[in-house]
């Protein structure tokens, strides 16, 4: 028997996404496939002309009610701030939430209040929230109703240090990282900047000191080892259409080679069928991940053996969104994480 899901937002590029994935999962049946801004129900092959014969389905305007009498499991494609209030209604009437945006992500409200500009509107669910990050807590997924799925640079920052963090390899509680992305982890909304014209042989830093991804990571990664972690995060937007790649600059409490941390960081990810850790000499490239649910990852430690620079490489769309999304709901099925996704 199928799991009926519902999706909310399904215009937006994380909801398309979400639609091709789960069209063609084989475990689930959608429901629903919602939006703010459908006004009269549209099939999804007008919407997406690419999907025309491969799923009879329309598109809704939002109607709360009606999603939940059809749906088990919803995955909120929102704005970030708008999920709040919709996910407690859903979890009251005994659904379990997959929220794409960033509202159950931070697990202090006055942090989230600081970051998002706006009060938290469902405090009591924060600490039911499982971090969406299966590499790293799918303990605490299998068994949760709401999943806080993570951000698109969160997911590639996370990943590349994990392994250091968790042996307490990384020295001073602090580290350097560089991420670009593609233009599509600005949304779907027009925006001038990132008008062809703007963009085309173009790239800049934005958000210097104040992304919001920036307190994600360093609550996941702190608790990952023995004190507080401290991320100096700079993200760039550069002329591609997807992708993120990053690049981590850190420094190890004792000397190590290039081989023997590269196979350190194999036994981490043994089990992680979506994270592949590259041979050395061999750095993760965007096109290795693209329209894909992997992270890639390499690493070189320099001469003096205490300084090592991690890149890592994802789809923002995929392993940074929906994919990860989806990710998450095998896990709290007990599927096999990659159902629908390879």
């Amino acid at each position: 028997m199928s799991v009926k899901v519902g999706i909310v937002g399904v215009t937006g590029y994380s909801g398309e996404n979400l639609i091709r994935i789960l069209a063609k999962h084989g475990k689930t049946k959608i429901a629903c496939a919602m939006s703010r801004s459908i006004e009269e129900p549209t099939p999804v092959g007008k919407r997406f002309p690419a999907l025309s014969g491969q799923l009879e389905l329309d598109i809704l305007p939002l109607d709360e009610e009606a999603l939940a009498r059809a749906c088990d499991v919803v995955f909120l494609a929102l704005p970030h701030t708008e999920s709040m209030e919709r996910a407690a209604t859903l979890i009251e009437k005994g659904k379990r939430v997959v929220d794409l945006a960033a509202d159950f992500r931070l697990k202090d409200p006055s942090l989230f209040q600081k970051w998002y500009g706006k009060a938290h509107a469902a405090r009591d669910l924060l600490r039911d929230a499982a971090y969406g990050l299966t590499e790293l807590n799918a303990s605490e997924i299998r068994k949760a109703r709401l999943i806080a799925n993570p951000g698109c640079y969160a997911t590639s920052v996370i990943l590349a240090v994990a392994p250091l963090i968790r042996a307490g390899y990384l020295a001073e509680g602090e580290f350097i990282a560089d991420a670009k992305s593609g233009i599509t982890g600005a949304g779907r909304a027009l925006n001038a900047d990132f008008h062809f014209p703007e963009m085309d042989g173009n790239a800049w830093p934005y958000r210097v000191n104040r992304h919001a991804h920036q307190p994600e990571m360093e609550q996941c990664l702190s608790g990952l080892g023995n004190g507080p972690v401290r991320v100096i995060f700079t993200p760039q937007v550069i002329p591609v259409s997807r992708g993120i790649l990053t690049t981590v600059y850190a420094r190890l409490v004792s000397a190590w080679d290039t081989a023997r941390l590269l196979q350190e960081y194999k036994e981490f990810y043994a089990q992680s069928v979506f994270v592949r850790v590259r041979e050395e000499g061999y750095w993760p490239h965007l096109k290795d991940v693209e329209r894909t649910n992997f992270c890639d990852i390499s690493l070189s430690v320099d001469e003096t053996g205490k300084r090592v620079i991690i890149v890592s490489a994802i789809d923002n769309l995929i392993k940074g969104a929906s994919g990860q999304a989806v990710q998450n709901l095998n896990c709290m099925f007990g599927w096999e994480e990659s159902e629908g996704l390879l």
